[in-house]
């Protein structure tokens, strides 16, 4: 499995986002990936950046219905990786400080 492979997206809620200040990034992850590979993926994915833990989490679909059909929303795997204080920051969204 590649690194670009693991890391599947960044999650974006209001949780996630005040984490960032202390330096905790949230990332959807490939089910298959363990936590090493998720730490080597974010080292090589981003430059100057040192992990420092990673906590992973079995997300399970929630159910839901539509009228009379129901099902399952789908389930994922969820990482939250912590960088050491040294660690450069993460640019999930590009800033346009050109103006």
């Amino acid at each position: 499995m590649e690194f670009s492979e693991v890391i599947l997206r960044p999650v974006i809620t209001e949780q996630s986002m005040n984490a960032i200040d202390e330096k905790k990034y949230t990332f959807e992850v490939d089910r298959r990936a363990n936590k090493n590979l998720i730490k080597q993926a974010v080292e090589a994915m981003f430059e100057g950046v040192k992990v420092a833990k990673v906590n992973t989490i079995n997300v399970d679909g929630k159910a839901k219905r539509m009228g009379r059909y129901q099902g399952f929303t789908r389930k994922y795997k969820k990482a939250i990786v912590t960088l050491t204080p040294e660690s450069a920051d993460i640019q999930l969204f590009e800033s346009d400080d050109e103006e």
